[in-house]
């Protein structure tokens, strides 16, 4: 059977696009390197997503909202300080609260585990998509009747249309000759979950040092997931110490504002930098989430980018099969193309800009930063529309999304 879509990497994206597809009644196969059960475990592997309110309103049009919804922590307020280690926040600070838009709560804290089962499960529930595990493609062409991908095993897969969605070193980028453009940060993600004494109230805290951030985000059962940005050696350190260490050097950072804190599951480390594929779309090719633009965790932006490119793909598909067009076709991409550059460029500037200005000890830069937080902070006009940015409520939003 020949697939409309053939969609390479099994993580978040790739699945929600299927099922999106699926929804309009494409025909779909999704390719994944890692075995089913590794994909389906039910271990904490640290990661944790925070979903903004349009992602969650994706998420409930391809039906998988439903499977989270109990295990989604809802973000009701954000808070944004400056400082350093073991001396508190400084006194300016950015607060936002959901109580400002009338949508409800800014975004979902979820564990990557619970998404991630909650796709499969879809996935394996739905007759129009296929699913190719411990898979690696490892050759694709196109031409003008369509796209095809050789696997390892020897297997062939054929469709209309491929889709990248193999991560910040899309093969599939790289066999279309994509070329990428991006920059190392010099800093490492420090990722674990910890649990505390007091309730979180659902606010998530974004505390700037001069190495890097650190963001204490809400999760169930008075837990909490920590990213901390560190320089490369330092988190090195971090990861290298006992728990008993670890929980001493993470102290100062914290803060004593939830009460005594304990390690829950693992730590990880996932090196940072920012990288933008310089095309999202080749012959008879399209990419989505990291493949096609991989930037900075200081918003948490990542996933909800992604999933942007989701929806925005899955309405122009459907549109160009209404139109009786090619839904691979030349006039189809651009139009995604066009759709999603602009906006994800706007984001990887602005995680980066955003990275540099805070992550220094910079006097004058300190002094700066400080005021334009108290300026955001003052203007109710400014910070409702920080907030509805944050919830993902701003630009052009696919039919999924509103």
């Amino acid at each position: 059977m020949e697939n409309d879509l053939i969609i390479v990497g099994g993580g978040l994206n790739g699945p929600a696009l299927a099922l999106a597809a699926a929804q309009s009644g494409f025909t779909v196969t999704i390719i994944d390197s890692l075995p089913l059960d590794t994909r389906n475990s039910p271990d904490f592997d640290g990661r944790s997503y925070a979903l903004a309110h349009a992602s969650m309103r994706l998420l409930r049009g391809i039906g998988v909202w439903d499977a989270v919804r109990d295990n989604a922590q809802p973000m009701l307020e954000i808070k944004v300080t400056d400082g350093r280690a073991g001396e508190g926040p400084s006194p300016w600070m950015m607060h936002f609260d959901h109580a400002e838009i009338e949508e409800g709560p800014m975004g979902f804290m979820v564990e990557d585990r619970h998404l991630r089962r909650a796709f499969l499960d879809a996935l394996m529930a739905n007759p129009l998509i296929t699913q190719l595990s411990e898979e690696t493609v490892i050759a694709q062409s196109t031409d003008i009747g369509g796209a095809s991908v050789t696997l390892a095993s020897g297997k062939m897969v054929t469709g209309k249309l491929l889709v990248g969605s193999d991560g910040r070193k899309s093969g599939t980028a790289t066999r279309a000759g994509i070329k990428r453009t991006g920059w190392d940060y010099g800093q490492t993600a420090v990722v674990c979950a910890v649990k505390h004494e007091k309730p979180h109230g659902g606010i998530a805290h974004q505390f700037f040092m001069p190495n890097g951030p650190l963001a204490i985000l809400p999760l169930t059962k008075d837990r909490s997931s920590i990213v901390w940005s560190e320089s490369e050696k330092r988190a090195a350190e971090l990861i290298a110490m006992n728990d008993a260490d670890f929980l001493d050097a993470l102290r100062p950072a914290f803060g004593s504002f939830l009460g005594e804190i304990s390690l829950t599951g693992a730590r990880f480390s996932y090196p940072l930098n920012l990288t933008l594929a310089n095309s999202f779309i080749a012959d008879r090719t399209a990419l989505i989430g990291d493949a096609a633009h991989g930037v900075h965790p200081i918003a948490g932006q990542g996933l909800n980018a992604g999933l942007r490119d989701v929806a925005a793909l899955a309405d122009v598909l459907e549109s160009a099969r209404g139109r009786g067009e090619d839904i691979a076709g030349a006039q189809a991409l651009a139009r995604y193309q066009q759709w999603r550059r602009f906006d994800t460029a706007t984001l990887a500037l602005a995680t980066d800009a955003f990275n540099k200005l805070f992550s220094n000890d910079n006097p004058l830069l300190r002094a700066a930063r400080d005021i334009g937080m108290g300026v955001v902070n003052a203007a109710p006009g400014l910070r409702r529309g920080f907030i509805r940015e944050a919830a993902g409520l701003t630009g052009e939003l696919p039919r999924l999304m509103r």
